[in-house]
Parts: structure tokens; C-alpha cells; sequence
């Protein structure tokens, strides 16, 4: 197969995998907590990472890296995944997985805010117009388009999902300079991750046995949210001919969400996610546009 077919299938996997998460999120917070969601698929993506370097050769790249890359590598891996997983499901155990999924994908909004004050960027015209529409998408979805009301959705679950948000845009900001090799950094992060839930055991009062009907969830996060579809991916990218044209493609996977939602958690889709999503979307892709015009 050459490298830019197999670029579009392993992103069309991607898409597939990713868009699967909503709901392989909500089904299993209908069994276990969200710590004990957090605990098992970090297990099982540390377990699938583990195998993979050993497959691939790479734990000497471990003990080469400096003390001080090692540091911020772990480091890392208690903002992401161990903070960011923890507050996002409990989002999704307060919030619709339509609500949780959707205010998500404003993550590139507040990367592009953070930026001014981190990075001492400045923000053009059109970047300010589109942070705008990605706000206002946003708005209509947590409020089901009421705007003057949180339509009975819960306000604890709201926050949490905006910190998520902000949690996932720190983490790619100071990532972003990393020169690691991803799937070491990605296998330490998760270790590191592992450590804190081990050391938070007695604040969320324990880690529950899973019952048989969390047992498939519980792996599809584990390999298919976080491992594997990561890995899958990096290799999407490195076969591309043009990372930015299969870039483009991953925001076909929140519509995706909702379809996946739709069928198998059987939620009804509100008119109101699918229009602010639909904004938050075109937003993102017209600051894309604009990067990729510049930049040539």
C-alpha cells in the first residue's frame, strides 16, 4: 500500500476510533466512577504502550533522556492524562455525552487565547472573529440554545468541561517544544499518571471491580481513546503527503460522536449541539485556512 493510502486509512481509523469515545465514555460511567474509568483505561493504555517499546526497541531511548526532559516528561503526565481524564469524565457523568463531546472541541479556542499571554502572541482581526464564533457555538451548546439559561443542564458539569478544556490547552502549549519521542513520552506520561492514581486512592475511595458490562467500554477507552489510536495516529501523520490535508479530516469525528451517541447511548441530538458545534467547527477551520494561506 503506499504511504498516502495508508496516510487516509489510518486517519479514516482514527476518525473511527476517536469518534467512538463519547460514548464509550458515557457507557461506562453507567457502571463505575469516573476515578475507576480513569484507573483501568490508563492501565490498559500503559500496558499497550509498554508492549509496543518493547516491540519496537525503545526502552534504551528511556534511559538515554536527560534527568531534566525525564522530569517534565512525568510532569506532563499529571496534567495529561491524570488531571485532564479525571475531570473531564466527570463531566461526562454530570453532562449529556452530546454536551460533554461538543464543548470539547472548543479546546483550540482557548489554546489561541492562551497563546497571548504564554507564547506573547497577538491576535489578528480574523482570529478574534473566530474565537468569537467559536464562543457564541459554544454558548448555544451549553445552553441548548436558550442563552439566557443553562437548560437544565448541571453547572458543576459545565465548569468541569471548561476545565478540561483549558487543562488540554496547557498541556499542548508547553508539549508543543517537546523534541521526545511521542510514544516514550506518551508511555512515561501514562506511568506518572498511574503513580497519582495510586497515590489518590484514599481521596476518591478506592477503585471499584469493574462488573462484566464495564469490562468492553473500559477497554475501548483504554486502546481506542488513548494508546493505540494516538500511535495510529503519529503514523497517519508521518505517511501524509500533507499533514495539514488529513488534519482537516479529524473534525469530521465530533459528527461522528453525535451519530455514535445517537445509536448506541441512545441519546436524542438537540438541535442546538449540532448548530454550535457546526460553528465551532467552521471556526476552527477557517483559522486553519488562513495559517495554511499565510504560510504559503
Amino acid at each position: 500500500m503506499q504511504p498516502q493510502h495508508s496516510a487516509y486509512l489510518f486517519t479514516g481509523l482514527t476518525i473511527l476510533f476517536w469518534g467512538g469515545a463519547a460514548s464509550a465514555f458515557k457507557l461506562a460511567l453507567v457502571w463505575v466512577t469516573p476515578f475507576t474509568l480513569l484507573a483501568y483505561s490508563c492501565l490498559i493504555s500503559f500496558l499497550f504502550l509498554l508492549i509496543l517499546l518493547a516491540c519496537q526497541g525503545k526502552f534504551g531511548a528511556i534511559g538515554r533522556l536527560p534527568a531534566k526532559e525525564m522530569r517534565r516528561a512525568l510532569l506532563l503526565g499529571i496534567l495529561n492524562p491524570f488531571l485532564y481524564y479525571i475531570v473531564l469524565f466527570k463531566a461526562y457523568s454530570l453532562l449529556p455525552g452530546q454536551i460533554a463531546m461538543s464543548l470539547n472541541y472548543g479546546w483550540p479556542l482557548v489554546l489561541t487565547l492562551l497563546s497571548v499571554p504564554i507564547l506573547g502572541q497577538s491576535l489578528s482581526r480574523s482570529q478574534l472573529a473566530a474565537v468569537a464564533v467559536s464562543f457564541f457555538g459554544a454558548i448555544i451548546i451549553a445552553t441548548k440554545g436558550e442563552l439566557t439559561s443553562f437548560g437544565g443542564l448541571s453547572g458543576l458539569g459545565l465548569v468541569l468541561a471548561a476545565a478540561s478544556i483549558l487543562i488540554w490547552a496547557v498541556f499542548w502549549l508547553v508539549n508543543a517544544r517537546s523534541s521526545q519521542d511521542p510514544v516514550v513520552q506518551l508511555f512515561l506520561g501514562f506511568g506518572a499518571a498511574l503513580v497519582c492514581i495510586i497515590l489518590a486512592v484514599p481521596l476518591f475511595g478506592g477503585i471499584e471491580r469493574p462488573p462484566v458490562q464495564a469490562i468492553l467500554p473500559l477497554i475501548y477507552v483504554g486502546l481506542f481513546e488513548m494508546g493505540f489510536t494516538f500511535v495510529l495516529w503519529l503514523s497517519a501523520l508521518k505517511r501524509a503527503k500533507s499533514a495539514a490535508g488529513i488534519g482537516n479530516l479529524i473534525y469530521c469525528t465530533p459528527f461522528l460522536s453525535l451519530i455514535f451517541l445517537y445509536l448506541i447511548v441512545g441519546e436524542a441530538i438537540h438541535r442546538a449541539t449540532f448548530i454550535g458545534l457546526v460553528l465551532i467547527v467552521a471556526s476552527l477551520l477557517f483559522q486553519e485556512w488562513r495559517r495554511i494561506k499565510k504560510a504559503a
